[in-house]
């Protein structure tokens, strides 16, 4: 196998999907940035910034190139002709308007969900963070920063602990080297991690720490509201020193949920199992007769908290994935229109012979 393919993750779930071992050579690589419409991809023979075939760019944002893919050039190496089959993809609902699901990083082993030892710190958003990656198909790590400034740090720990069962913690300093060694037990020289949480929370850090070197700049959190400054303002994957790779998502302000109810409950599934209890299939968890969820709410037995979140994230998966599928059903019928039109053109230009 080529080196620099090996350097860059390649298993064996993604060489068995090469028709012809000669690809493997020739045109395999891996994207490494988007930038637009274009991408960097990294293929035996070095860099190169490359194009989407028209096919690949008439296809949702979801199903085009984004950080981590394995694609396949074409023959001049410019252009990105296929995606091979993804083992995993981070993704979320678009913000504003788009209701687009959108890829950011493919591929990926393991999602480290950082947050800080402040008031930055939200179990909700831990909880939603879960969920995307339940659903992406990634192992997650919650990464507590800042924890040589917090007064109790062990407190932030017990409580991103209780967001889901048997998710590991690590709490670091992450200008420390010696702090994170814990994070590169997770890391192995096959594997990619992506770097996920709010801007300011120490990702880019995280990742010039483990890079032994500066890879991408880095801000502090406000003192007034302790929310960060964008620091990493693109994906860009990077290859360890110690082998693995590493790429920083930059802070997102919305993070939307859909297609995930499955994962939801994944996350929650203490409330489910409560919920098996309670006296009618279809309850709500609101003042229903007999609802077990409830009597555990009131005797302290479950956070009312993280019953709302649950709630929360149900109702908004709920109306996002209406949405995608009303826009997936209409595009459809768009497509069978013009199917439909192109048909009655070839039909009425065909030579008619007597």
């Amino acid at each position: 196998m080529n080196e620099v393919l090996q350097e860059l993750g390649l298993v064996p779930f993604f060489t068995q999907q090469l028709a012809d071992a000669a690809l493997l050579q020739a045109r395999l690589g891996r994207v490494m940035a988007v930038q637009r419409s274009r991408s960097t991809v990294v293929c035996g023979s070095g860099d190169r910034l490359v194009e989407l075939s028209p096919a690949l760019r008439r296809k949702a944002a979801v199903d085009r190139p984004t950080v981590g893919d394995w694609v396949i050039l074409d023959a001049s190496l410019s252009r990105i002709e296929e995606i091979l089959e993804r083992k995993s993809l981070f993704k979320r609902l678009g913000a504003g308007e788009s209701k687009e699901l959108q890829p950011i990083a493919a591929n990926i082993d393991t999602l480290f969900i950082v947050t800080s030892c402040n008031e930055e710190f939200k179990e909700s958003r831990l909880e939603r963070y879960l969920a995307l990656c339940a659903e992406a198909g990634a192992m997650p790590v919650i990464v507590l920063t800042k924890a040589d400034l917090a007064d109790d740090a062990d407190t932030y720990v017990r409580r991103a602990r209780k967001t889901r069962a048997g998710v590991p913690v690590e709490a670091i300093n992450a200008l420390d080297p010696a702090s994170i060694n814990g994070l590169s037990s997770w890391i192995d020289s096959a594997s990619t991690v992506a770097l996920v949480g709010s801007s300011g929370v120490g990702k880019s850090t995280i990742l010039n720490t483990l890079a032994g070197r500066l890879l991408a700049s880095t801000g502090e959190i406000r003192d007034g509201d302790k929310k960060g400054r964008h620091t990493t303002t693109h994906r860009e994957l990077h290859i360890l020193p110690s082998g693995g790779l590493l790429v920083d998502v930059p802070g997102m302000r919305e993070l939307g949920v859909a297609d995930t109810n499955g994962s939801i409950n994944a996350v929650f599934d203490d409330i489910d199992t409560i919920a098996a209890q309670c006296r009618f299939a279809d309850c709500n968890h609101e003042s229903e007769p007999g609802c077990a969820v409830v009597r555990a709410v009131e005797a302290g037995a479950l956070d009312s908290r993280r019953l709302s979140n649950y709630k929360k994230l149900l109702r908004e998966n709920a109306v996002a994935s209406a949405s995608l599928a009303e826009k997936r059903a209409r595009g459809r019928e768009f497509a069978k229109m013009v199917k439909a039109g192109k048909a009655i053109k070839q039909k009425r230009t065909k030579p008619q012979w007597s």
